[in-house]
């Protein structure tokens, strides 16, 4: 697999059409049209996942997952696995099957303990209550990222495709940075695989194997130079492909929020370094650009060649300088509790205790729409039965939140 012939595929004038947009410099409206009420709190809760009964599903990063009532009362759940708890690792996501209703499947996210750190695993269960008690039952791991170690970032979010089929799982670079655009590894990968967490069919490195080169661009300043555009170096992965078969996207660096829209795309939110969060549209076999660009800098100052500088990787549709350190990413669908949102995205913020509002064009396109300031370091945000929103807070303890509609 070569990647400087793909990128021949892709041209300057098409990237320059596209404009990217810092929404970082966004200030929080006077108030918010809302109510926020703490429910339950958690020792540094990740995601909730509703079951049809209402009831939900919270995971805690240091590794409890609980069942809880929408009144806040809580049962631990037995059977969880072991995690590998440090820093950015723990347990992560949980995630209800496309088929629940007859498949009664949950997935889970989580650090699996190595003897050198841990690693990004990929997990399926069921769910057992009886009374007072609730346990996982025929827990199998289906994928497992090798090798193990150091580092966080885990990504860990799944989003199901709109038909039920497959299965996108983010994969964070674990803060190694270069292994983002090593073909032979899944980090910094959005990977696609069947419900079994085997590889998709259809993904775009299957069967491909050799040495991966990235053609590192040197645009001039202005559009008409650019036509002009030169590569001046390279940066090449030996072969053979290990792992191909699984990547749908790469070159992506903490992707926390990973969600199809109503109209079918996917869309992710990630982390940058100092500087430069990310809304991304993914697409079959693009190139994010992580570490090779960014609209952020190195910790240590170094700059990093702009994210819009280098036509054969995909830039961002939306950035934020400075950063709100995105949780996560949900699309409403509700049409009674907040009908005025339906169809409508949201990112939650830590760093800026935020929720922001995001309006999809349906054709690739995005734009924000209000930043709430919530008050809180919000982790997560999902949409309940009744159209309601939950959120999670980021610390611990951390608050359940419960989101309504101002009387």
């Amino acid at each position: 697999m070569n990647l400087a012939k793909t990128a021949s595929l892709f041209t300057l004038s098409a990237m320059m059409a596209v404009a990217q947009v810092n929404v970082g410099e966004q200030k929080p409206e006077a108030g918010v049209p809302f109510t926020m009420t703490t429910v339950a709190t958690f020792k540094l809760p990740w995601r909730v996942a509703f079951l049809p009964d209402g009831r939900m599903l919270v995971t805690e990063k240091v590794g409890p997952v609980w069942l809880v009532s929408q009144k806040g009362e809580k049962i631990q759940v037995g059977n969880t696995p072991a995690v590998y708890y440090q820093g950015q690792n723990g347990m992560h996501g949980v995630f209800l099957s496309p088929h629940y209703a007859t498949d009664h499947n949950i997935y889970l996210t989580y650090a699996e303990p190595g003897e050198y750190g841990g690693g990004l695993a990929l997990a399926r269960t069921q769910l057992k209550v009886s009374g007072t008690t609730a346990n996982f039952e025929k827990f199998e791991v289906l994928w497992r990222q090798m090798p193990k170690g150091k580092g966080g970032q885990e990504g860990a979010q799944i989003a199901f495709s709109p038909d039920g089929k497959y299965l996108f799982l983010a994969v964070g670079d674990r803060q190694r940075m270069t292994p983002a655009q090593d073909p032979d590894q899944p980090v910094g990968k959005i990977l696609r695989l069947t419900l079994d967490g085997k590889p998709a069919p259809g993904n775009p490195f299957a069967g491909k194997t050799g040495a991966a080169t990235i053609p590192l661009i040197d645009p001039p300043s202005d559009t008409e130079a650019a036509k002009n555009a030169r590569v001046v170096s390279t940066y090449t992965f030996p072969g053979p492909n290990l792992t191909p078969a699984e990547t749908w996207a790469s070159g992506v660096r903490t992707p926390y929020g990973l969600a199809f829209s109503p109209n079918g795309e996917l869309w992710e939110v990630e982390h940058g370094p100092r500087g430069g969060d990310e809304l991304n549209l993914i697409e079959k076999g693009k190139n994010y650009g992580w570490p090779l660009v960014s609209f952020g800098e190195n910790y240590n100052r170094v700059p990093i060649p702009k994210s819009d500088t280098h036509v054969q990787l995909t830039s961002p549709v939306l950035y934020w300088v400075p950063v709100i350190a995105p949780g996560n990413l949900m699309f409403y669908t509700g049409s009674k509790t907040f009908p005025q949102w339906n169809g409508n995205g949201f990112v939650s913020g830590m760093a800026t205790k935020s929720l922001t509002r995001i309006l999809f064009d349906g054709h690739g396109g995005a734009k924000t729409a209000e930043r709430w300031d919530a008050g809180h370091r919000i982790r997560d945000v999902e949409e309940g039965p009744d159209g309601s929103l939950w959120m999670l807070e980021d610390a611990d303890p951390g608050a359940l939140i419960h989101v309504t509609p101002n009387k």
